[in-house]
């Protein structure tokens, strides 16, 4: 009778735990990625939702995004969120939602990345349920060389070369040189609007600038395939020595010495037919 006894009541602690496990239920989402695709070197928001805090037989919750690549936490900010079962969210809804603000591996490739969400909960069994998401990345910036195409002496223009060596088109591209450079005297505007600039293609921007040797420091500045504007630091170096000097003309000199000779010519003529012509008459 006693063995029965103790039997039921094991039977009944057992049941009432599985009872206790299968009601805390928690469904973790990626419900938000800003910007989407996440950009390499970058930083990316992840908001993920969690249903189900609700339940008190949960216990203690530990949520945390796991900092391995492609996203990594800035030194002193932490991965890890608890919170108790049976809290309720804002306006007391069964959900909740954590964010984070993380950065993305530089050499982080296209296509979509893996990234681990773990949650654990010492109502159930207190082990680590491991979820997995998908994390968009797409390297949407530009890179761009320049170089000194021309420089005319004879106006002071000097013609830059840029070349957009990215994967991505631009648009409203412009080109800024520094103010305040060494060497570095800019005539008239600093800023050259150039517009759209398509994926290894290039354009000229023209400035008005003393011939001085020395590196011309500029920014570049564009938006991106989704409408974010970024900018890059450019220098490249102007040696004015490396473009010829026009070759002075004197044609035109030439041509007032030919005429000044030929009007004094044309005097000397003058005066000698003249004196002639008195000299007969005497005789």
């Amino acid at each position: 009778m006693k063995k029965s006894l103790l039997l039921i009541i094991a039977l009944g602690l057992f049941l009432s735990l599985n009872f206790i496990s299968a009601t805390c239920q928690l469904t973790p989402q990626l419900i938000n990625q800003d910007p989407y695709p996440a950009v390499p070197g970058d930083y990316v928001k992840l908001v993920f939702q969690v249903t189900g805090i609700q339940d008190p037989t949960c216990g203690n919750i530990t949520f945390q995004l796991v900092p391995q690549y492609p996203v990594s936490f800035d030194p002193g900010t932490s991965s890890v969120f608890t919170i108790l079962g049976g809290s309720y969210a804002t306006n007391y809804n069964n959900f909740l939602t954590i964010p984070y603000n993380v950065r993305i591996d530089p050499n982080a490739v296209d296509g979509n990345s893996t990234i681990e969400f773990d949650y654990k909960a010492n109502g159930i069994n207190n082990n680590i349920v491991a979820n997995f998401f998908n994390l968009s990345v797409q390297n949407i910036k530009s890179d761009f060389q320049v170089f000194v195409k021309n420089y005319d002496y004879a106006t002071n223009d000097i013609t830059l070369e840029i070349l957009n060596i990215g994967k991505n088109d631009v648009q409203s591209l412009t080109v800024t040189v520094l103010p305040n450079q060494n060497n570095v005297i800019i005539r008239g505007p600093n800023t050259n609007i150039v517009g759209s600039l398509s994926s290894n293609d290039f354009t000229t921007a023209d400035f008005n600038i003393l011939p001085n040797k020395a590196n011309i420091a500029m920014t570049i500045a564009y938006n991106d395939i989704t409408g974010a504007r970024r900018s890059v630091n450019e220098t490249v170096t102007f040696d004015p020595t490396e473009f010829p000097k026009p070759t002075p003309s004197y044609t035109g000199l030439i041509i007032i010495v030919v005429l000044v000779i030929a009007v004094v010519l044309f005097i000397f003529y003058r005066r000698h037919k003249k004196n002639k012509k008195k000299k007969l008459l005497r005789e």
